[in-house]
């Protein structure tokens, strides 16, 4: 008897599927059910980190000059500026305190008021970007701890704000795919399982004619393979449909000024390939799981 026959493997796995009809069609629903959820929440996932890496390109806070220094210690100061980690040195800028005023006009033009307001009031200071947001308070601290820097403003509650979002979202979406993947496992593992227990008579008498473990535990698991594959093509399309309904959903609202989407045609390759591995891998497990009682005869 050959050990391995990959058509005779595959030939069984597809008769196994249509003979237990009604288990295989709830076995992909529940695949499908299970990658639509885990998909869900980690495309969230990505979103938010994505949203979180502008908003970290973008993220500047502003560290005020000593008014006693001259300007050949402003650009020293500024290099040591540039040389502290985590701060990113081509978004190091020096604005004179004449700058700021017309800055800050640009919000208030229509009050006379801050129109006759002196420069002095004003400071000569650097905007400074950081290059990880998680480090954004320690970064401040190191910036305002250089002799020269007088003061500083920079929204470290929004920064933490944002991290913990993250990360309490990617932790979520860990969580539920952990859960999901476990119970697609079962689900599967119990379809298998009733497939082997109607053929356990076939089995036995394979074993003892000689076959090996493998022989007869290979059609199940491509049965699985098969089944999770299903599952991850039907779960992938109905996935981008639940993305664009978010998306437009969001588009009509006028929402997308506060949470943005990426484009799914930037990210369908790595949601498919996800998807595929992630329902095959579950769906031959499950099967390699389930047939192991019946190989002990």
């Amino acid at each position: 008897m050959r050990r391995f026959n990959l058509g005779y493997f595959i030939k069984e796995g597809f008769s196994s599927i249509f003979s237990h009809g009604l288990m295989s069609f709830a076995a992909v629903c529940m695949i499908v059910a299970c990658l639509i959820i885990m998909g869900s929440f980690s495309l969230l996932a990505v979103n938010v980190d994505g949203m979180l890496s502008q908003l970290e390109e973008e993220n500047e806070f502003l560290a005020y000059i000593d008014e006693s220094l001259t300007d050949d210690q402003v650009r020293t100061l500024m290099e040591k500026v540039k040389q502290i980690d985590n701060v990113d040195p081509g978004s190091v800028t020096f604005i004179t305190r004449e700058q700021a005023k017309q800055d800050y006009l640009k919000g208030h033009e229509a009050d006379g008021l801050y129109v006759n307001m002196p420069d002095e009031v004003l400071r000569d200071r650097f905007s400074i970007h950081v290059i990880d947001l998680e480090k954004f308070t320690e970064t401040v601290e190191a910036v305002c701890a250089l002799p020269g820097v007088a003061n500083h403003r920079a929204e470290n509650k929004v920064a933490e704000g944002f991290v913990a979002v993250r990360n309490a979202v990617t932790a979520l979406a860990w969580v539920l795919i952990g859960i999901l993947a476990a119970v697609s496992l079962f689900i599967i593992s119990n379809t298998t399982r009733l497939a082997a227990f109607s053929r356990r008579e076939e089995i036995a008498i394979m074993k003892m004619c000689g076959a090996t473990d493998g022989f007869v535990r290979w059609p199940f698991i491509v049965e699985g393979l098969l089944l999770g594959l299903m599952g991850a093509v039907v779960a992938f399309f109905l996935q981008w449909g639940v993305y664009a309904a978010v998306g437009r959903a969001l588009t009509d609202s006028g929402a997308t000024a506060l949470f943005t989407l990426m484009e799914f045609a930037l990210i369908w390759r790595r949601v498919l390939t996800v998807f595929l591995l992630s329902g095959g891998a579950i769906g031959a497990l499950g099967s390699g799981f389930a047939i192991r009682k019946f190989l002990q005869v």
